[in-house]
């Protein structure tokens, strides 16, 4: 316990500070017995949330990666134990979860602590409860027992309410949890802090928000060129040289010649370069750095050398300097497993004979569970051996038994170096002293783009171990054509605001309605964070079209006529124009017709003169190219070009002059042919107008108005003439205002139907969800049919695809394995969309039985898009075969080898097939079906699966 007659360097207290401390003490006493249980004093923005929070408030705390926020989250647990009550702490991913479990056990010991994690429960109902965030939410739609005597609820890493697919689950339970339950809100720095906390305060009352944006540790910025460390920025700016970078502090003026020497070699060299041999003698070369990541040499201009180093230099390179541990953002599960055997091949090791020996040990004993036929198919050796160096990988694909073992000896200290994708950031406790950043951009699912400010941040704030590092490091690897600016901007910028991505699904207005009924579900969803934003943004347009209407004010008085009304009058200006315009257009689309017509009416040898193009003149039609939408021609023109015409060169229809004969074995690439061809033309059009005359009678054919138009314009004219306005001296002047008063009045009018759109949208939504529900017999007005019973326990992405099916009998008659295949297709999403071409599927009932689903989201598909919304994705055939299998009892590599499915990536979509075989055993009521599902569900859980029971 520390000394409380002193401050925290150890001073003694004067008289005065002693006795702003008791008083303090005596305000907020069960922070003062929280304190107690650390060696450390607590930072200012964690004093004054844990206050607000003892003092009865809802706290929102926005702070840095590793600034320590989860504090006030475990201060939370101990009111809840100093008061009696109950605080359930959840995280947004089952790893996060397990991790924090640990800790509360450790603190409050495993009597006081539960884990509730959809597919695994320890001790529910403890008074500290650390649960997934969509267990919550599901407790709060069941009305379960177990909310009885919550007081708090942490909602760790808030700012997951933004992702597109689950950040839904985070507004839901904000907006339904009991008015008596204190929330606590910890999300990472966003530039819009304040704006969520408005809106927490507005749906959960009392709210303070508390906004850290310094890091504990200072975090000092790099790029690596060659073998040097440089500084990002000036070292005569003082923030950035102290670590702590503001917005638009100037770069190191060494980077930026760097950067103006590289763009200077490669416009010499790639003007020096042969043809079709750019780069040079690099491209290609034992030492060039490509995707594998070994090393290479690059020429910069004024003769100097930037070495690319390879994976292994950086980290002996980092090593030497004492940077490590380090971890190193690859942003690819290849790149990651690559560059851990590259570090291999190279015999690198960063741990010391005892550590490897503590190593093995640990990793021994944490996976002795695993048979020696699996460890060989997981490639545990390999693993171990990487492990026993102090280097491995982190990604989605590992082997959560594997990705556990790195992360704890990453803690530990034992692993130097971690080879990781970003979601590694997001949200595991596993700080380094350096952060490596390979490149600064990624694949994200459909093209390659540059990283943001705020996943730059969150990669980097991984950065300097708070009481283990005095300072952390953040490195960005030099690669050809970087522009340090650019990553000067990624590392100073503060403007990526949240962004709500909430939207009311199937399952959640069947519970909605269900519990509080359709209109009182209306207002609840009018709370949601997504419609206040949308509300916010509001104001701004509605202030706009409030300015808008005053000046259309002011306009129609500048053009007031004392002899009439003048807005009459150009009124009847506008409609000549339009009706004028509007015939145009029409002949103009007339004569497209005219001329598509009579292209598609061509024949092979027909001699024409094509209108316009590029090839405008005589030629011969070889092939009339009728087959597609509209006809593409190949055609030999007068000077021997053989070319295809599209449309393009026919603005006007076209018809043959005469004929030669094409011969049946003319073709385009000889040519002999062609200039044979081409003198027949000549020949034949020798005594014919010149081409542009015939154009030119073409183009004006028929180009008059219908004669109704010619009339209506006539009476415009007319009725223009006998104005009063028309003979007015100010007449032009007062037009002028009229038409800025028109374009106004349009613009204004855009204004008003973009608010009009934005107001009430989520209430819009819910609507034609309810309308959807409705024409399906799930809801008969605020009543939950028998129907909607089942959907209301089925709460996965195809919630209303899984209830149809089961209502419809899709699965009755399947056993188990077949069930598990049949299921897989509602769960399961290939990373890329080739990996599901030509799915292979079980043989009997099952394939018939995913046959039926898929016509059965068609069939939803089709009545989503007459409702307006577009939810359900279309079914994923891609695991079904290796989710039978593995319901069948297969080994691990009989099953892998028969999909591009790492063991990772397999085990992850096995334990969500989990939850929706547990979802549909609980939907489908009594009889077959359940017994099938949860035979489904012990089939399932076994090998690598079971063994991962306690992971993500």
């Amino acid at each position: 316990m520390r000394d409380r007659t002193a401050d925290d360097s150890g001073e003694a207290l004067s008289p005065s500070e002693r006795y702003a401390a008791s008083r303090r003490r005596s305000r907020h006493p069960v922070l003062v017995d929280f304190e107690a249980h650390y060696p450390f004093g607590l930072d200012d923005f964690q004093l004054r949330a844990c206050r607000e929070l003892e003092d009865g408030r809802g706290v929102l705390v926005a702070a840095p990666t590793g600034s320590g926020k989860t504090v006030v989250g475990e201060f939370a647990c101990h009111l809840a134990l100093a008061g009696g009550r109950k605080c359930f702490y959840t995280t947004p991913i089952k790893a996060l979860s397990n991790q924090k479990y640990a800790d509360l056990v450790r603190r409050y010991g495993p009597d006081q602590v539960g884990l509730l994690t959809g597919d695994h429960a320890v001790n529910g109902d403890a008074p500290i409860v650390v649960m997934t965030t969509e267990v919550l939410r599901n407790m709060l739609y069941a009305s379960s027992g177990t909310l009885t005597d919550l007081g708090y609820v942490v909602m760790d890493e808030v700012h997951y309410l933004a992702d597109r697919m689950r950040g839904a689950v985070w507004e839901e339970v904000i907006i339904h949890l009991p008015d008596s339950v204190s929330l606590v809100s910890l999300s990472a720095t966003v530039s819009n802090a304040e704006e969520l906390g408005e809106w927490l305060a507005t749906v959960r009352g009392d709210t303070a928000t508390i906004v850290e944006e310094r890091r504990p540790v200072p975090l000092y910025q790099h790029v690596m060129v060659g073998r040097r460390l440089h500084d990002l920025f000036a070292s005569s700016d003082v923030d950035a040289a102290a670590g702590f970078v503001r917005e638009g502090a100037p770069v190191n003026g060494e980077l930026l010649r760097v950067a103006r020497d590289d763009f200077a070699s490669r416009r010499v060299r790639d003007r020096r370069a042969p043809k079709g041999a750019r780069g040079g003698r690099d491209r290609g070369g034992p030492g060039q750095r490509g995707s594998g990541g070994s090393g290479g040499r690059r020429d910069v201009g004024n003769g100097r050398r930037v070495w690319i180093p390879s994976r292994p230099e950086v980290l002996v390179r980092l090593d030497r300097d004492g940077l490590l541990p380090a971890i190193v953002f690859v942003f690819s599960r290849v790149g990651c497993d690559a560059a851990v055997e590259q570090c291999l091949d190279a015999d690198l090791r960063l741990t010391t004979p005892a550590e490897r020996d503590s190593i093995l040990a640990f990793v021994e004993e944490h996976c002795r569970h695993l048979p020696d036929e699996d460890r060989l198919v997981l490639g545990y050796a390999r693993f171990a051996e990487g492990l026993s160096r102090g280097i491995a990988s982190h990604h989605a694909g590992m082997l959560p038994t594997f990705k556990e073992c790195v992360e704890a000896l990453f803690v530990q200290g034992l692993v130097k170096a971690v080879f990781a994708t970003e979601t590694l950031a997001l949200g595991i406790n596993m700080p380094a002293r350096t952060v490596v950043i390979e490149k600064l951009s990624k694949w994200n699912g459909e093209n390659h783009a540059d990283i943001t400010p705020g996943e730059y941040t969150q990669l980097t704030g991984r950065a300097g171990r708070r009481g283990l590092d005095v300072e952390g490091h953040g490195v960005v690897l030099w690669q050809p054509g970087m522009d340090p600016a650019e990553v000067a901007g990624l590392a100073s910028t503060r403007t990526y605001p949240l962004r709500s991505s909430f939207r009311p699904s199937y399952n959640m207005a069947v519970n909605l309605v269900a519990q509080v009924g359709r209109e009182r579900s209306r207002d609840l969803l009018e709370q949601s964070f997504a419609q206040f934003q949308a509300d916010k943004s509001v104001v701004g347009l509605a202030r706009q079209l409030a300015k808008a209407e005053d000046a259309l004010g002011g306009y129609a008085d500048a053009a007031a006529c004392d002899r009439g009304d003048f807005m009459e009058y150009a009124a009847l200006r506008r409609r000549i124009t339009e009706v004028e315009k509007g015939a145009a257009k029409a002949r103009r689309l007339d004569l497209r017709d005219e001329a598509a017509a009579s292209v598609g009416r061509l024949r092979r040898g027909d001699v024409i003169a094509v209108p316009a193009g590029k090839f405008a003149g005589w030629a011969v039609v070889v092939d009339p190219g009728v087959e597609g939408r509209e006809p593409r021609p190949l055609v030999v023109t007068d000077e021997r070009h053989a070319r295809r015409l599209s449309m393009v060169d026919f603005p006007s229809p076209v018809e043959p002059v005469g004929t030669v004969k094409v011969p049946k074995s003319f073709t385009s690439r000889n040519p002999q042919m062609r200039r044979d061809l081409a003198s027949a033309v000549r020949t034949r059009t020798r005594d014919l107008d010149p081409p542009f005359a015939l154009r030119g009678r073409a183009s004006r054919g028929g180009v008059g108005l219908p004669s109704a138009v010619e009339k209506e314009i006539a009476s415009l004219r007319a009725a223009l003439a006998a104005h009063p306005c028309h003979d007015c001296p100010d007449r032009e002047d007062h037009a002028r205002w009229a038409e800025r008063h028109q374009r106004l009045a349009g613009d204004a009018e855009t204004l008003r139907q973009r608010v009009e759109r934005r107001t009430h949208t989520v209430a819009r939504s819910f609507d034609r969800v309810c309308e959807v529900l409705d024409a399906l017999g799930y809801l008969d007005g605020d009543t939950v049919t028998e129907r909607g019973r089942g959907l209301r326990r089925l709460h996965s992405e195809m919630d209303l695809v899984a209830a149809e099916a089961l209502r419809r009998g899709l699965w009755q008659g399947l056993d188990p394995s077949e069930l598990a295949a049949a299921l897989s297709v509602l769960v399961y999403e290939a990373r890329r969309p080739d990996e599901a071409s030509e799915p292979r599927l079980p043989r009997g009932p099952v394939a018939g039985a995913i046959e039926e689903t898929v016509r059965l989201w068609r069939e939803l598909d089709t009545l989503e898009k007459d409702h307006r919304l577009d939810y359900l994705r279309p079914p994923d055939l891609g695991f079904a075969w290796a989710a039978w299998r593995w319901a069948e009892g297969a080994e691990l590599d009989d099953v892998l080898a028969g999909t591009d499915l790492a063991a990772g990536d397999f085990v992850r979509w096995v334990r969500q097939l989990l939850d929706l075989t547990d979802q549909v055993a609980s939907a489908a009521g009594g009889g077959e079906l359940r017994r099938t599902a949860r035979e489904t569900g012990a089939r399932l859980r076994r090998g690598v699966v079971a063994y991962s029971t306690l992971t993500e």
